[in-house]
């Protein structure tokens, strides 16, 4: 189940949650008034009021238009017809690319001051994780890239639980490891765990052409490897 919001009344509406978001996900959203947006966005407070009830009903708003966009941009790569592991790849450099400009109190502000907006996105969210995560499985089963002997139930499991983790940031500060580094990690600290034999051939080929062509070292993601 997507989280429940209120419709915007228009198109003015919709530009006005997403510039709030850049300015959330920029500054954090505790330390942003609804005095300091109205000032960043360039409108008055009462301009702001005809869009959303409270600064509660913004993040809301916000949560529900960021999540839409980052549904859309999963579907496009699931729907793009590439094989597992690129599809597996591409969906990480989607989150890592996203989210590597996120401020780094964004998780905690959400958890502590916005529990119920928070409660659904993460539950939406893992849903979506693992739903991802099941098909990508069986997809790469039947291309004969991943093992046929997967658990998928309990590695789609893990998999929505590490993701997680990564996006929480708690275990990752984000002034010791880059977000756009860490989905590299655990992309291919994930397909390594369940590839077969012409799996992992695919997967080194995949590395080793990126490097080959500089826009990658082993250690760091590219956007077309």
């Amino acid at each position: 189940m997507e989280p429940e919001h209120a419709p915007l009344k228009d198109d003015r509406g919709n530009r006005l949650i997403a510039d709030a978001a850049k300015v959330f996900l920029t500054f954090g959203i505790k330390s942003v008034t609804m005095d300091d947006l109205a000032t960043r966005l360039g409108i008055s407070k009462k301009t702001l009021y005809q869009y959303v009830k409270d600064k509660n009903d913004l993040v809301e708003k916000v949560l529900a238009q960021v999540t839409e966009q980052f549904t859309c941009a999963i579907d496009e790569v699931v729907g793009a017809g590439k094989n597992a592991i690129d599809t597996q790849y591409d969906i990480m450099v989607q989150v890592g690319t996203r989210t590597k400009g996120f401020h780094s109190s964004i998780h905690f502000d959400l958890e502590k001051y916005h529990p119920e907006a928070f409660r659904r996105m993460t539950e939406y969210r893992r849903g979506r994780i693992y739903s991802n995560a099941v098909a990508n499985m069986e997809k790469g089963i039947r291309e004969g890239l991943y093992r046929e002997d997967l658990n998928i139930p309990m590695i789609a499991s893990m998999y929505t639980a590490r993701f997680t983790m990564i996006l929480g940031g708690d275990e990752f500060p984000r002034d010791r490891f880059s977000i756009p580094q860490l989905h590299w990690e655990a992309f291919r600290y994930h397909i390594r765990g369940i590839a077969s034999a012409k799996g992992l051939k695919y997967l080194i080929k995949k590395e080793e052409k990126a490097v080959l062509e500089g826009r990658t070292t082993p250690n760091t993601p590219t956007q077309e490897p």
